[in-house]
């Protein structure tokens, strides 16, 4: 009998010890499955509150239906048929700028205005600003030197003001990063691509656009929210014209997955464990000089936990942010510890508040707004939750989301729940007029949630895999190494187990 322990009872890890339990099962394998916890519930940054008819997500609230994990996860935990998609009859997007809010502009392909007259009538940009993007067609290609910040490669080709109005509010509500220091390569590769294959951006959207049309009749218009990351920030990426809409959620909040994989893995005799915090790893042996005996495998391991109970594992799947993961590798390996420990994590906050319909200032008529860097702003954007997914809301009421937290900003930022509470109704109270207080609440802080993948991250991956390397069973799952959102750390969680497998 292999043992096998998962550390972290987020998305990732509950879709790393799904996937090996399944696969034990299919295929008669000898693997014994521990998934431990340090926190009391299960899911990480999925944390849905339903109350007084509201549902209210904590963290993220969709997820994207062309990256095919989640949905086949739902699938075989038989949600499929509970998956639901945005509003399709009211999907504006705003942009905050000048105070106030300003629709964004038709016709963006994957972040690239595609449709020449909706960019003419935005008021988000001057006409020289405008006259500068057209000079994407005629700027050459410049040749593949390495890579360079997403905020440096927008402005080489569209102009600086293009990237603060119209790139970086839509980039923040992914990463809540900086996109001056954000790796191009890391975030948005696609847009390089364009440049090289196509001869510029605008070029190379027309020309994704035409193939996605080609695929399906999907239309683009952004929209916040779409996107979330496992920390709950939303990005600013479309619903489909033709009602199939590219985001889905169970009908009752996410949380529904987190407890479909729960029971399934007691189901299949997993040992789950709450409030298992773990305090260290150490080998029991030089994984590069294994024993003899053919009973041992190559990697084999202890893990202390913070109660001081310790288990042994044949391998392990450490589904942690990165940071905790150098944490408890540090013993083992401090180079590799190093390196994990050296990727950045921004903290961030989601403020869900509901109203009456008739305390509201302006009709909620989209998904809601986004926020770029330069208003200076505290808050990141504002979802209209209730527009957005009616179901989540009475009829008569109103809930709306604020995400508040992006790098560079966190100091500015009143870390406890009365003041970003407070703060969450001065940017509603600012923006959309409602001066009542809200019928109820809900404030979710987390703590170094967002991964910032900085220039220089490309490299470092390659160095943290290369250090792997000299320890045998032990992988890495999570939303700190390849991508963010929901189906991205279901297939890093399943890409863990069968590496393992």
């Amino acid at each position: 009998m292999q043992k096998i322990v998962v550390i972290g009872g987020g998305i990732a890890g509950l879709a790393a010890a799904y996937h090996l339990s399944k696969k034990a099962r299919q295929e008669n394998l000898p693997l014994e499955v521990t998934v431990l916890e340090a926190a009391n519930y299960w899911g990480g940054k999925i944390v849905t509150d339903r109350v007084d008819g509201f549902v209210i997500e904590g963290g993220p609230d969709t997820f994207l239906r062309s990256k095919p994990w989640a949905v086949q996860l739902c699938r075989e935990l038989g949600l499929e048929d509970r998956l639901q998609g945005t509003n399709p009859h009211q999907k504006n997007t705003y942009v905050l700028h000048g105070q106030r809010l300003r629709p964004l502009p038709e016709g963006l392909t994957m972040m690239v205005p595609t449709q020449f007259m909706p960019m003419l009538r935005t008021g988000l940009l001057s006409w020289p600003q405008k006259a500068r993007m057209g000079l994407d067609f005629f700027l050459p290609s410049r040749p593949l030197d390495g890579d360079e910040s997403l905020g440096n490669f927008v402005s080489r080709r569209l102009g600086r003001s293009a990237y603060e109005n119209l790139i970086e509010p839509l980039m923040s509500g992914i990463y809540a990063g900086d996109g001056d220091q954000l790796s191009l390569q890391s975030t948005f590769p696609y847009l390089r691509e364009w440049e090289l294959k196509h001869g510029g951006l605008v070029k190379g959207a027309l020309a994704a656009r035409r193939l996605r049309a080609r695929q399906s009749p999907a239309a683009g218009h952004p929209a916040p929210g779409g996107v979330s990351s496992p920390a709950g920030v939303p990005a600013a990426i479309a619903s489909s014209a033709n009602n199939r809409s590219i985001f889905l959620t169970p009908t009752n909040g996410l949380a529904e997955i987190v407890d479909g994989l729960t029971a399934r893995l007691s189901d299949f005799g997993v040992d789950l464990r709450l409030n298992a915090a773990v305090q260290r790893i150490e080998a029991l042996h030089d994984p590069a000089n294994p024993p003899e005996q053919t009973s041992v495998p190559a990697g084999r391991y202890r893990i202390w936990l913070e109660k001081g109970e310790s288990l042994s594992a044949d391998a392990i799947i450490l589904a942690t942010p990165a940071f905790a993961a150098g944490q408890l590798l540090a013993e083992l390996d401090p180079g590799l510890s190093h390196e994990l420990q050296a990727i950045p994590y921004v903290s961030t906050a989601t403020v869900s508040m509901a109203y009456r319909q008739a305390d509201l200032g302006r009709p909620l008529d989209g998904y809601g707004y986004v926020i770029p860097r330069r208003e200076g702003r505290k808050a990141l954007a504002c979802t209209w939750t209730s527009t957005k997914f009616p179901h989540r809301a009475p009829q008569d009421s109103a809930l709306l989301r604020v995400f508040i937290g992006r790098a560079g900003q966190e100091a500015e930022i009143p870390w406890d729940e009365a003041g970003l509470l407070e703060l969450a109704k001065e940017e509603v109270r600012l923006t959309l007029g409602i001066d009542a207080s809200p019928l109820l609440w809900r404030v979710f802080i987390w703590e170094r949630a967002m991964p910032q993948y900085n220039i220089g991250h490309p490299q470092r991956l390659e160095r943290i895999e290369a250090a792997l390397q000299r320890w045998p069973g032990i992988a890495l799952a999570g939303n700190g190494y390849r991508g963010i959102g929901i189906p991205d750390c279901i297939h890093s969680g399943q890409q863990a187990a069968e590496y393992l497998l």
